[in-house]
């Protein structure tokens, strides 16, 4: 990574934020998945159904694909590029399956539905805000000082 503080507070962050918006390049449909971060090896980890059209899109290999993630109260505004592609690995499925994840499948873990993906991150362009109280704080001093409110940190990172 170029920047060891930007990088740390973006992971820091991402950790305490569940979900995002998923897609690929070529599609301009995203969903909403949770994902599950590995800052060791700049990979998310995505629970999803074997039929879903993303499952079924990246099953010839990976893709291009794009997470984006707004999470105000966490001061997190982030367009993740990187590729999405299928998992096949049981330890990692067991490491973080969890109860929001067993919500969506009968069998749980060992529904033959359920489908691991991965998506290793290339790039990140950030937003780091102070969150909802600094924004409010912000606006406020704006009205008072006439000096434009200083809205945190805006940066790329590359993995």
């Amino acid at each position: 990574m170029t920047d060891d503080k930007h990088a740390a507070t973006f992971w820091d962050r991402l950790d305490d934020i569940n979900t995002g918006m998923l897609g690929l390049l070529d599609d301009a449909r995203l969903v909403p998945m949770s994902h599950y971060a590995e800052p060791e090896t700049n990979t998310l980890w995505f629970i999803t159904a074997k039929g879903t059209d993303l499952a079924t899109s990246v099953a010839g290999g990976g893709k291009p694909a794009l997470h984006v993630v707004s999470d105000a109260a966490e001061g997190l505004y982030a367009r993740i590029d990187g590729t999405l592609s299928l998992s096949d690995d049981r330890a990692k499925l067991d490491e973080l399956w969890n109860a929001v994840a067993s919500s969506w499948f009968e069998d749980g873990k060992r529904d033959e539905d359920v489908q691991l993906m991965r998506f290793d991150m290339t790039e990140a362009e950030v937003w780091a805000t102070g969150g909802k109280l600094a924004f409010v704080y912000e606006i406020a001093k704006s009205k008072v000082t006439g000096q434009k409110p200083d809205m945190g940190e805006h940066y790329t990172l590359t993995f």
